[in-house]
């Protein structure tokens, strides 16, 4: 982490777990564990049928709310779907782009994830953009070509200033809900190269501003040597986000000096 330039960022990922009723009692127990002072940035990323009881929940906290999806256009006849300006209307912040179970499951394209970021950043949202490799293609040595294709899409159109408001997460695939998590020299040696690639695009002034996180498994037992790394600025977290203590544990850690 490196706070001089950028915002640390602990955000949950709920996936599709609890109900609204299962929201509130979350964040009843959670707001008990906060500590007064002010530590890292804290979102938590809710389906969207929990998302006006998370608002409501959280209204006198810190902890801002994301969504885990978005649709690339305002209105229009696309049925079950949310915009960018409806998430925006509701106080959401934040929302998931790209992550990599919308992509398997859903079929979205690196030019998808691209609209949803411009419809996400139009709207004001900040939107946290994941990449990241299979097993296979991590062990056909093509990681780092991947990542940057990703990236590059994803902010294609995508002005310095906006890029700015976003965040990337880098989630390797093999490591998401398999126990596996890469060791904290893969995840810097990636996220230290998204840097780059930023660079690349916007220059260096750009790039050290934007919060990168790493989003594969990270728990409170790994969660301090990954976040040690000058790269890593906070962390995706799944399943350990659903836990009111383990998600407390590794915002600890997110505290570290």
């Amino acid at each position: 982490m490196n706070r001089r330039y950028r915002k640390t960022i602990i955000a949950g990922n709920w996936k599709m777990n609890k109900t609204a009723t299962a929201t509130k009692a979350f964040a009843e127990e959670f707001k008990a564990l906060l500590p007064k002072s002010k530590w890292c940035d804290v979102v938590l990323c809710v389906p969207a049928v929990d998302i006006a009881a998370a608002l409501r929940a959280f209204k006198d906290s810190r902890v801002a709310i994301g969504a885990q999806n978005v649709h690339f256009e305002s209105s229009g006849a696309y049925t079950g779907e949310v915009s960018a300006p409806m998430l925006a209307d509701l106080g959401v912040r934040y929302v998931i782009v790209g992550h990599s179970e919308r992509r398997a499951l859903f079929g979205e394209t690196d030019a998808i994830v691209n609209r949803k970021v411009r419809a996400a950043l139009g709207a004001g949202l900040n939107p946290i953009i994941c990449v990241g490799e299979s097993l296979e293609q991590r062990e056909m040595g093509v990681t780092m070509e991947l990542i940057a294709l990703q990236v590059k899409s994803a902010l294609a159109g995508v002005s310095g200033e906006q890029a700015r408001r976003c965040v990337i997460a880098y989630e390797p695939i093999w490591a998401i809900g398999t126990g596996k998590t890469a060791t904290g020299e893969q995840a810097a040696e990636v996220c230290t190269f998204i840097r780059a690639t930023i660079r690349s695009l916007y220059g260096a002034r750009i790039a050290r501003s934007v919060t990168i996180q790493y989003g594969g498994s990270m728990k409170p037992d790994n969660a301090a040597e990954l976040l040690a790394h000058e790269d890593i600025d906070g962390g995706l977290i799944g399943g350990a986000s659903l836990q009111a203590d383990q998600l407390m544990a590794i915002i600890h850690a997110a505290n570290q000096n």
